[in-house]
């Protein structure tokens, strides 16, 4: 065997390798490629034409048969993407007070730190939430719209005392 087909093969189970170590549909092709490129290296001795047989393989593979293996792969997976949660519902866990640097929700069985878009406004306990947007680690939402009729929403008692607002910025 020569030493170009051994270093195709090389080049293989290198692919191979990091393929099954990162499961992430990006090194098998070139498994390919190299799997292709050894095969023309037992009839054509000359590198530079195996390196061309290799790159085209390789991109062959990858334009026509990766969207066919990402379909097929994908298709039970669950999309973890924290963007998800916007525009759905959420309950009031710890009623929510922006002045107050108080509030909590819980979607999907976990609870995230919750604020309104508008300050001084109170949304009580146990209410139900649109999530409008994600800043760093808290939720901001605003109260349902079936619920704005049924739920006056309180003015925030620290409008009334500033001194809860200084507490706040104490501690």
């Amino acid at each position: 065997m020569s030493e170009q087909v051994i270093f195709w093969l090389v080049v293989l189970a290198t692919a191979a390798v990091i393929e099954i170590a990162t499961m992430g549909l990006t090194s098998i092709w070139f498994a390919g490629g190299a799997l292709v490129a050894a095969l023309v290296a037992f009839i054509v001795p000359y590198f530079w034409v195996q390196l061309i047989v290799f790159i085209v393989a390789s991109i062959a593979l990858l334009v026509f048969t990766r969207p066919v293996a990402m379909r097929y792969f994908n298709k039970n997976r669950v999309k973890t993407n924290i963007d998800e949660l916007i525009g759905q519902r959420a309950i009031v866990t710890s009623e929510i007070d922006n002045l107050k640097y108080i509030g909590e929700v819980t979607i999907a069985g976990k609870d995230w730190m919750a604020r309104t878009e508008e300050d001084g406004y109170v949304i009580p306990k146990n209410a139900v939430v649109v999530i409008k947007r994600i800043e760093g680690v808290k939720l901001i939402v605003e109260l349902e719209e079936s619920l704005r009729d049924a739920i006056k929403l309180e003015k925030s008692d620290a409008l009334l005392d500033p001194r809860i607002i200084e507490e706040q910025d104490e501690d």
